[in-house]
């Protein structure tokens, strides 16, 4: 990328993200969202992001760089604190003919999100999508597996409507080439290190648990509802209370299934949502974190309990596929296979040596997630898609560079050369 000193010289782009949940709520699509869009802008690129509007108290963002617009929405079924976007085309078409952007990024599928598409088309706008969730595993969480088959040939279709689909993880875009998804490619997930540390645990956090320095505590961060699969977290901390009555658990999150929870477990410590430096504290002041969700892409909680220290058991897919090295910073057990992730998690607590080196092991085990290096290759990518060229599996190894020409022909042939060589994209 472009040194600090030769930000005069360099193009920036106008970038138009499309999406259904943004900050400050609180999921991991909103997260990364947020972080690309604060980092593009502290670039100097022209964001805007078009999303639901919330509630009435919801007011568009702007500032130098950002501006927020907002379209009338409705309550997700199942999530009735977020609303998914009503369809927008003639407002889209009308807003972007007038300041046409260089992208559209379309991080949800709904109804905004086609309408986006659609309008995109119209205007002849490069256009790539993100993968951030299974939504088609969602329906037999909530009685209609009739629905999954449905669900799943529409993202498909969707996607393969877009220049590019941004997956997470190497393993999920083979899993989607594998079902028919053309043109993927790979955004990474990073964690912020500076906010989640093991020097963020706190005493008096432990305290107010009731809870002294060499008790057990087991935490889950996330939503709390179904397709979390969040009763076999329950399930593993009563397999591990059974052996050591001191143990506690702390479920940090909110959602439909909390007063089912409460009742099933009345000494859990039920902390709701947490935010910034509360939850950063939350997370280093536990010491086993269980993550039983089977509907992930990544599972940004992962390397977020990995950078505070915490000794992770999950199954062995998405984030936690990806990074853990069973025994060595955290604990895998089979994809989907309830009892081994309970005895997994039941194994961790009855050997002290086995959670201790997990633990030892967790942070430096992701000290290259970075997010400024994964938006960074996010924002090479945007450059190239803005010229004309047809992203496709674009890694950090086969970015072309591109040589300044104001014909379109001359930068696309220039690009696919560079593909070829594989150099670094720097778009000057």
């Amino acid at each position: 990328m472009p040194k600090r000193a030769d930000i005069k010289q360099v193009h920036r782009l106008k970038f138009a993200l499309v999406t259904e949940t943004f900050k400050p709520e609180i999921n991991g699509v909103a997260m990364t969202l947020g972080k690309i869009a604060s980092h593009l802008s502290i670039n100097q690129h022209q964001v805007q992001v078009i999303r639901p509007k919330q509630n009435d108290l919801d007011i568009p963002a702007e500032t130098q760089n950002f501006k927020e617009y907002l379209v009338t929405g409705m309550p997700i079924p199942f999530y009735k604190h977020l609303k998914f976007g009503l369809p927008s085309k003639k407002r889209l078409i009308k807003l972007w003919a007038d300041n046409k952007p260089d992208v559209v990024h379309i991080a949800t599928e709904g109804p905004l999100g086609w309408s986006a598409l659609q309008a995109a088309k119209k205007l002849n706008i490069p256009v790539i999508s993100s993968y951030h969730t299974n939504f088609h595993q969602y329906s037999k969480h909530y009685g209609a597996n009739f629905l999954m088959r449905p669900i799943e040939n529409y993202l498909r279709y969707f996607h393969n409507q877009t220049l590019a689909t941004l997956a997470p993880t190497q393993k999920v875009v083979k899993e989607l080439e594998m079902t028919g998804y053309k043109n993927v490619s790979i955004m990474a997930r990073g964690v912020d290190t500076s906010q989640f540390c093991p020097t963020n645990r706190s005493a008096a956090l432990r305290k107010s648990w009731g809870v002294n320095n060499d008790d057990l505590v087991v935490i889950h961060v996330g939503r709390l509802a179904k397709e979390k699969n969040i009763l076999l977290a329950l399930e593993a901390f009563e397999a591990i209370q059974k052996s050591n009555q001191n143990t506690k658990l702390v479920f940090v999150g909110d959602g439909p299934m909390r007063e089912e929870l409460y009742k099933a477990c009345p000494q859990a410590i039920f902390s709701g949502s947490q935010q910034g430096q509360a939850l950063a504290e939350h997370y280093a002041s536990a010491d086993l974190f269980i993550f039983p969700s089977i509907t992930e892409t990544f599972g940004n909680v992962v390397p977020e309990a990995l950078a505070s220290g915490l000794c992770v058991v999950a199954y062995d897919y998405a984030a936690a596929g990806d990074i853990i090295k069973h025994g060595h910073n955290g604990l895998l057990a089979p994809f989907n296979q309830s009892q081994d992730l309970i005895q997994t998690a039941l194994d961790a607590a009855q050997n002290s040596t086995m959670l201790n080196q997990c633990k030892k092991h967790a942070v430096a085990s992701i000290v290259n997630f970075r997010w400024d290096s994964v938006i960074e290759e996010l924002e090479r990518l945007i450059y190239a898609t803005a010229n004309g060229f047809q992203p496709i599996r674009i890694t950090k190894d086969n970015l072309p560079k591109i040589k300044p020409s104001k014909n379109i022909r001359v930068r696309q042939r220039a690009i696919r050369l560079a593909l070829h060589k594989k150099i670094n994209l720097i778009k000057l």
